[in-house]
């Protein structure tokens, strides 16, 4: 029973406040974003505590509940793709459940569980008034689920089923009372043929469908029983306890569903697909089990010459960097001078490496380069490098002006990883690149990003100014830096690399990193603080219209943006590679999507 029945019967004003961070489907249908924490701490859905669940939940959270080992759902959940970034001050003096510091190789990450984006975890308190009131929003505990599921909700099927079970519940609450009444022997035998008739028919139906034609008078039958047991003085004690009784079953039960609908919704979106999985497979295979020509010697000067555009992308999905590099050859003026550099892991590498000597963009290069196999000055005894992708931060917005019910606003902020600053050591001979993301179509033509005079600065990005510096103070400390900074995105980003290494940001972001996991409780905190200080003064800022974010979470994006937009960003989890992804803007990746390659229909991949 989803729907609590104290709410039904108007009782809950009597009962005790339901738990923290569940309202009613009218407050938690404005929302979406996507996170499981509390106002001061990211904390683990699974494993709530006594106040927060009751031991019949647990047992069914234990009985129910994936069956996946206790450390994998602990893992999954810590190292959540997308993390909430909450706004404003909070007691710093609260213990914080944080998350290990990063080893002293900084450029190291380990390698994903997933095929997703690393993610990274951050709290910081929602900038509102009362945080009591906003954390009870479905978006503030669920996030992106909640929008989702109000985007793809379905007719329920046993409306009237459920409906029956509510009145056999209070029936069954009034009818101890109502048999110990002299005199009322007439009403007692009703009551209970009433009940054992819903019983015979709940007990051979779970859907409206299977009700037998009769049961509407079955009902007004069982609910002026009821009305006559309201009406006498009975034992309210006895009625009391038997719907608190049923109200916390069914409020246990309401949490319990949705929690492991947003644990499983979670879980879809930080998966590979099937059919993305079957297609880095198979291409592996016929790699190593089909001889090919090696034109990687004939290309190799192109691969170093500063004269060409050369663009970098970090990616682990052969679809998504396929799409990137396509969308981006098809609107260039000219692709003969285009560079793409894909920076992949090992599991990966022969599959990117197949799928560009199948495929071709035009007259446009494609190098593909293994991370973990580079021979780097800096790294030469160090362990192998892993692959990190740029980590993405939930951020949640209530501004203080706001009435207490308004809708959060939801945004995802992405930044470099530790390998993005790796880019100077990779690409020596280079002076200038354009970064963008697996998760990016591109709509016009780039080239005027070669032309730009940056100023002395080093990464060209769109600013991101819902968010500015000072409201994370708490992390980034009382430093000398500018509160009203805007944050910046990545997504497009253009380096200078060698006002890169005029500066040496990579030791600067270096020893940042190592003297902020000394304060620091976690190590996302250290990875935003280290990457946003780092580029502090440093951004050159881009006109809007080069970049549109929020395609992976925003259901309500301008039609007018996305057509002026050069760049559009899938930020977000709702990728659009995935079944979740938001319909109404996959169309605009699907269509630079090949589909001429065989192993494409064989996996699946454009069912």
């Amino acid at each position: 029973m989803l729907v609590p029945l104290a709410f039904l019967l108007g009782l809950h004003n009597g009962f005790r406040p339901a738990p923290p961070g569940y309202l009613s489907e009218q407050q938690t249908s404005a929302s979406n974003g996507f996170g499981e924490f509390d106002h001061y701490h990211v904390r683990n859905t699974w494993n709530e505590s006594e106040g927060d669940q009751s031991i019949h939940v647990r047992e069914l959270i234990r009985k129910l509940g994936p069956t996946l080992p206790k450390d994998v759902l602990r893992d999954f959940t810590n190292d959540a793709k997308y993390k909430t970034i909450d706004r404003g001050s909070v007691n710093d003096s609260q213990p914080k459940e944080g998350f290990p510091v990063p080893p002293h190789n900084f450029l190291q990450s380990p390698p994903s569980a997933n095929n997703t984006k690393v993610g990274a975890a951050i709290e910081v308190p929602l900038y509102t008034k009362d945080v009591h009131d906003v954390g009870k929003l479905c978006e503030f505990k669920f996030g992106s689920y909640c929008r989702w599921r109000k985007e793809h909700r379905e007719d329920l099927k046993d409306s009237m089923v459920k409906k029956l079970k509510d009145q056999l519940f209070v029936a069954r609450a009034y009818y101890p009372s109502i048999a110990k009444l002299p005199r009322q022997d007439k009403l007692s035998r009703e009551l209970r043929q009433n009940i054992q008739d819903l019983e015979r028919v709940l007990s051979e139906s779970s859907t409206d469908g299977d009700l037998p034609p009769q049961i509407a008078k079955k009902l007004q039958m069982m609910e002026a029983a009821i009305a006559k047991a309201k009406s006498f003085l009975v034992d309210c004690n006895n009625v009391d306890k038997k719907l608190r009784q049923i109200y916390d079953m069914t409020e246990d039960e309401a949490n319990f569903h949705m929690k492991q609908s947003a644990f499983l919704y979670q879980l879809a979106v930080q998966t590979m697909p099937k059919s993305l999985h079957c297609l880095s497979m198979r291409l592996t295979v016929e790699y190593f089990g089909s001889p090919l020509n090696d034109t990687e010697l004939s290309l190799a000067e192109k691969y170093i010459d500063p004269t060409l555009h050369h663009y970098v992308i970090f990616s682990h999905n052969v679809l998504a960097s396929s799409v990137v590099i396509n969308s981006t050859v098809m609107h260039a003026k000219e692709s003969r001078n285009q560079v793409f550099h894909v920076l992949t892991d090992g599991q990966n590498y022969f599959a990117m490496k197949l799928w560009f000597l199948r495929n071709t963009y035009k007259e446009a290069t494609v190098q593909v380069l293994n991370i973990e196999h580079l021979k780097l000055d800096s790294h030469i005894k160090a362990t192998p490098l892993y692959l990190s992708l740029p980590e993405e931060f939930r951020v949640s917005f209530l501004n203080v002006d706001s009435p207490p019910m308004a809708p959060i606003r939801t945004e995802y902020i992405s930044i470099f990883s530790h390998s993005h600053y790796l880019l100077p050591e990779i690409f020596q001979n280079l002076k200038k690149v354009v970064v963008l993301d697996d998760d990016v179509i591109v709509q016009k033509d780039l080239s005027a990003l070669w032309s730009l005079n940056m100023e002395g600065k080093v990464n060209g990005a769109v600013q991101f100014c819902s968010l500015r510096l000072g409201q994370l103070k708490k992390y980034l400390g009382e430093n000398s830096y500018d509160k009203k900074s805007c944050a910046w995105m990545s997504g497009l980003n253009v380096i200078d690399l060698d006002r890169w290494r005029e500066l040496d940001l990579t030791e600067t972001y270096r020893k940042l990193m190592h003297e902020l996991a000394v304060h620091e409780g976690s190590s996302e905190a250290v990875a935003l603080h280290a990457s946003l200080l780092s580029f502090q003064d440093l951004i050159y800022t881009l006109d809007g219209t080069w970049l549109l974010s929020g395609l992976g979470h925003d259901y309500g994006i301008d039609i007018q943006a996305i057509s002026k937009a050069a760049v559009l960003h899938y930020n977000g989890n709702m990728k659009p590679w995935l079944e979740l992804g938001i319909p109404k803007y996959r169309g605009y990746w699907k269509k630079y999507l090949s589909r001429e390659d065989q192993f494409l229909s064989q996996c699946n991949v454009n069912s």
